[in-house]
């Protein structure tokens, strides 16, 4: 019975952590954008638009991202880069190839900077 117990609680325990990042990780993930010369400029990433000082949501995604502005003194697109998560890594560890496979099918491995600065003059 103890046997039954503890196989049990190990096989949950390992579907709870599997694809820890899937689990931890929203689909969109919050960017802040400011501008260098605290200006206000609109502009946006992958179609979603922003005004900056603000937050723009980011779809995480196995590609970077650009950041475009409209404003005429600023850099008219930055790169937002992704890189994996620690989530994903502590996965690899805990969920094995069943967890990280998850994390990456559902690119929640993903992750950009939490914020960006637009240069401007």
């Amino acid at each position: 019975m103890m046997k039954v117990l503890i196989g049990a609680v190990a096989l949950v325990s390992i579907t709870m952590f599997s694809g820890c990042a899937s689990v931890v990780n929203d689909k969109a993930q919050k960017v802040n954008v400011v501008a260098s010369n605290g200006q206000q400029i609109k502009g946006n990433v992958s179609g979603v638009t922003f005004t900056s000082p603000g937050v723009v949501l980011v779809d995480r995604a196995n590609t970077d991202k650009i950041v475009t502005v409209d404003n005429p003194e600023c850099q008219k697109s930055t790169p937002l880069k992704k890189k994996i998560t620690p989530w994903f890594w502590g996965n690899i560890l805990i969920g094995g190839v069943l967890g990280s496979t998850t994390d990456h099918s559902t690119e929640k491995m993903w992750e950009y900077d939490e914020s960006v600065v637009i240069p401007c003059k």
